[in-house]
């Protein structure tokens, strides 16, 4: 991939809905294998908690297939990274100490290159997790700079906004939707930011202990003109590609006299 930062090339990202095995670390990063097997891309999307499912009842439930990012349930997605040349971004429990978080890793030819922790923890997610505590953070590969966000940080215009000032050119944003506003919402995430968002969900019902959350699909890739350059189907697995251009993401200019971030006015803000 191009590394050159100040013209970065059209990449091809692919988005993989999928519906994880519950509390099943090796089929799911195994699954995830084949899957990356099948696709030409530059960056792939994998969906939140792809590694393990979701609907907990326990702690120890979590605890039990919960990973650091450099553990060996995760080599063999290091391994098709670097042969593949290849970036990977997906949603998984990470244990770190005596703390479990909602996480999401960016491995890239081989190599982690950045680990981001859920910020805006939702509904039963707090008896588990630990809000995260990385903050919103812009990182490079290939050429395009590239920010993540979890699921129910979409909620929060700040988390985008904040990582296009960033200098995101494209929001990697996996997900477990249960709501059914998100994938209309990214319109405005991506217009009023001027980026690209790419929404990983995930598809089917899940249930355990007397707790069932179904999951809406529908994974979208957005520009930052507000195209829907991608919708996927809203209950079946599928991974599919799309090709952007990053170099639209740092056009900021709405009209000739009006600048989307040189036109704001923080004093007024709250």
């Amino acid at each position: 991939m191009e590394t050159n930062e100040d013209a970065p090339l059209p990449i091809t990202i692919a988005v993989m809905q999928t519906r994880p095995v519950f509390l099943d670390t090796g089929a799911n990063i195994g699954k995830a294998v084949d899957l990356l097997g099948a696709v030409r891309a530059d960056v792939a999307v994998f969906p939140e908690l792809f590694t393990s499912g979701y609907t907990f009842a326990r702690t120890d439930e979590v605890r039990a297939v919960s990973i650091a990012p450099d553990d060996p349930a995760l080599r063999p997605l290091y391994e098709v990274s670097r042969e593949r040349r290849m970036g990977i971004c997906g949603g998984y429990a990470e244990r770190s100490a005596d703390k479990l978080m909602n996480s999401s890793f960016f491995i890239g030819d081989g190599k982690l290159i950045a680990n981001y922790r859920k910020t805006h923890l939702f509904s039963n997610e707090k008896e588990f997790f630990t809000p995260g505590d990385t903050g919103f953070s812009v990182f490079s590969y290939g050429g395009t700079r590239f920010g993540m966000m979890i699921c129910f940080d979409w909620f929060f215009p700040e988390a985008a906004r904040t990582l296009a000032l960033l200098g995101a050119d494209v929001i990697l944003h996996p997900a477990n939707l249960v709501l059914p506003y998100c994938q209309r919402v990214m319109y405005a995430r991506a217009l009023e930011n001027r980026v690209f968002v790419v929404t990983a969900n995930r598809v089917g019902t899940e249930e355990n202990g007397g707790r069932s959350n179904t999951f809406t699909g529908g994974s979208v890739v957005v520009s930052p003109a507000g195209e829907y350059l991608l919708e996927m189907d809203r209950e079946r697995e599928e991974s599919r590609t799309v090709e952007i251009d990053p170099a639209e993401a740092r056009d900021k200019k709405i009209t000739k006299l009006n600048d989307l971030f040189a036109d704001r006015r923080p004093l007024f803000y709250r």
